[in-house]
């Protein structure tokens, strides 16, 4: 058995931050397990930047600009007292990733470079050309390393263990080299597990690694979920396979078109245009290939970006990975044709139900949640690009004091029977999952989940296409009980691990379809056909779903917090 004093789950840009502030505590030990190697998580797909009122190029920005810009983007269901207090220490989290050495794109000026993005007053989104998430991560990794975390990596969380008082002291981890169950007690958990958008699989700009695993452990231990029907779609995912195209082609003055040559956003955003916030532009998107102005037919239909204008010298130096991308996986080059693209799904905007944003700690004693596993609600309906990596870096150091105090002045959880149990009985169901013979394929379980949740519930919903998503979802829970894997061995068992990964998904995407249904309007991301306006007087609330006694999810509802801006009509 092992035994820190703070354990973190996951290794993206929030789980390292977080392990990087405990490890800083002189006298307490932490370590991180992550599933993959601790440089290759989503953070590291993080293309456009970074958000901070820093005044580097746009001098009459404020800290409260920063704070209406996110809550008019959440559509008005971020809480207003978090969001000031995330904007505020933005600022601060940036400048300390520079001091760390993160290679951030710098003015004639020798300061910070800062770029426009979508929904933003002013150009505030700090970036390192169009690789800032990956400049980012190897910064804090050096640094863990540095400050002695320990990184157990290929390690595989299967499930938290709380005590007889309830407090979360442990958790039953897969070690993949090995092929066996780990056991692990701590003080302190911090989850950083990431989003859950292969739940769509393809059509995601999303790793193959961001499976909700976090979401569903924390929703099995009794945490709730909060926001789950939230899922943003990017509108520029390249058009055959859904990867990232990022924001910073906006920013940086790249036009969409429509298959009549016409920039469509000033129908929608005549003020912002291209950069109006994500799920406007998306939406237009959609709406410009409903009409029959897109390219293509079907799944395959497009818009195009184009880049051409811009010219080489701002293409190669400013966006140069993304020009590697079009060229790699559209066979097209920006300098000289525009690039297909359509909406994917980019970002899981619930999450892991946070109820103090000052330390991040969950309902649960001793769990906290940082980064795009929790939810914190300073998104809401719709995240600003540029908050996200800004959301780690400030929320991850949060949790890593938040738990580290918790830590401090906690004993050592008595979950030795707890944990002794539940190992034992993922032992048990390691070689009865991978010995049964028949049964639905597991991954054929996957793809079916895939194809309900983008048809669905994804960019457009109604009554009885979410209403069908859950018995289908229901029906692929039942399979899945009786599901053939097929893979005995135990070292390096990715059919397993896949296993394991697939019923996360399940967890999580019957939460999402489940505030899809019952949030009888359209706000931010979601877009209800059969309820197209916002009704705050009915929905300005979270929804929050539970597990109950006897197994079945149940769904409650929380006021959002307001401080200064009424809600209104959202314009760009």
């Amino acid at each position: 058995m092992e035994q820190f004093d703070v354990l973190v789950v996951g290794s993206g840009g929030a789980g390292q931050r977080a392990a990087l502030e405990v490890g800083r505590r002189k006298g307490l030990t932490v370590a991180l397990i992550t599933k993959i190697f601790p440089t290759r998580s989503a953070t590291a797909m993080a293309q456009g930047g970074v958000n901070a009122c820093l005044n580097n190029v746009a001098a009459e920005d404020t800290i409260e600009t920063h704070t209406f810009d996110t809550v008019k983007g959440s559509d008005y269901l971020g809480d207003q007292d978090a969001i000031e207090f995330f904007c505020s220490r933005c600022p601060e989290g940036v400048l300390e990733m520079d001091h760390m050495g993160a290679p951030f794109s710098r003015t004639e000026q020798n300061k910070i470079a800062q770029r426009n993005f979508g929904g933003q007053s002013y150009p505030r989104t700090c970036y390192s050309a169009d690789k800032t998430g990956h400049v980012i991560l190897h910064t804090t990794y050096e640094q863990c390393l540095k400050e002695g975390v320990h990184f157990l990596q290929e390690w595989y969380l299967l499930d938290l263990v709380k005590d007889a008082n309830g407090h979360v002291g442990g958790a039953v981890v897969w070690n993949m080299k090995e092929g066996k169950v780990e056991q692990i007690k701590a003080k302190a958990i911090i989850l950083s597990t990431g989003g859950a958008g292969r739940i769509f699989w393809t059509r995601t700009t999303n790793p193959f690694l961001s499976t909700g695993d976090g979401m569903a452990a924390a929703f099995r231990a009794g945490n709730g979920l909060k926001d789950m029907e939230m899922i943003q779609f990017h509108p520029t995912g390249l058009g055959r396979t859904g990867i990232l195209m990022s924001e910073a082609v906006r920013g940086e003055g790249g036009y969409l078109l429509n298959s009549e040559g016409e920039r469509f956003m000033k129908n929608y955003a005549p003020n912002k245009m291209e950069l109006a916030s994500r799920d406007v532009v998306a939406k237009a998107i959609e709406d410009e290939i409903a009409a029959g102005r897109g390219f293509g037919s079907g799944l395959n239909a497009y818009v195009v970006a184009d880049l051409r204008h811009l010219g080489p010298e701002v293409i190669i130096e400013k966006l140069h990975g993304i020009r590697d991308l079009a060229m790699c996986f559209e066979h097209c080059d920006p300098l000289v044709q525009p690039v297909p693209i359509r909406p994917t799904c980019h970002y899981t905007m619930g999450g892991i139900d946070v109820v103090d944003y000052k330390t991040c700690a969950c309902e649960l004693p001793g769990l906290f949640s940082s980064g795009e596993a929790s939810c914190i609600s300073i998104h809401g309906a719709n995240r600003l690009g540029g908050n996200s990596l800004a959301d780690g870096v400030v929320f991850g150091k949060v949790s890593g004091a938040g738990a580290a105090d918790y830590a401090e002045t906690h004993e050592q959880p008595n979950v030795d029977a707890e944990l002794a149990a539940a190992a034992k009985a993922w032992e048990e169901k390691f070689t009865e999952v991978t010995t049964r013979e028949g049964g639905r394929p597991v991954v054929e379980i996957r793809d079916a989940l895939a194809d309900a949740m983008w048809n669905k519930v994804g960019i457009f919903r109604n009554e009885d296409g979410i209403t069908e998503a859950l018995k289908e979802i229901e029906q692929l829970i039942e399979d899945y009980k009786t599901c053939y894997v097929g893979d005995p061995e135990r070292t390096y068992n990715m059919a397993f691990v896949n296993y394991c990964e697939i019923g996360s998904m399940l967890t999580v995407a019957k939460a999402i379809a489940m505030g899809a249904l019952h949030r009888r309007e359209s706000r931010g991301a979601h877009i209800r056909e059969d309820h197209p306006k916002r009704n705050d007087e009915r929905y300005l609330k979270h929804s929050l779903i539970k597990l109950g006694a006897n197994g079945e999810y149940e769904l409650t509802e929380r006021d959002v917090v307001f401080t200064k801006y009424e809600p209104q009509e959202r314009k760009y």
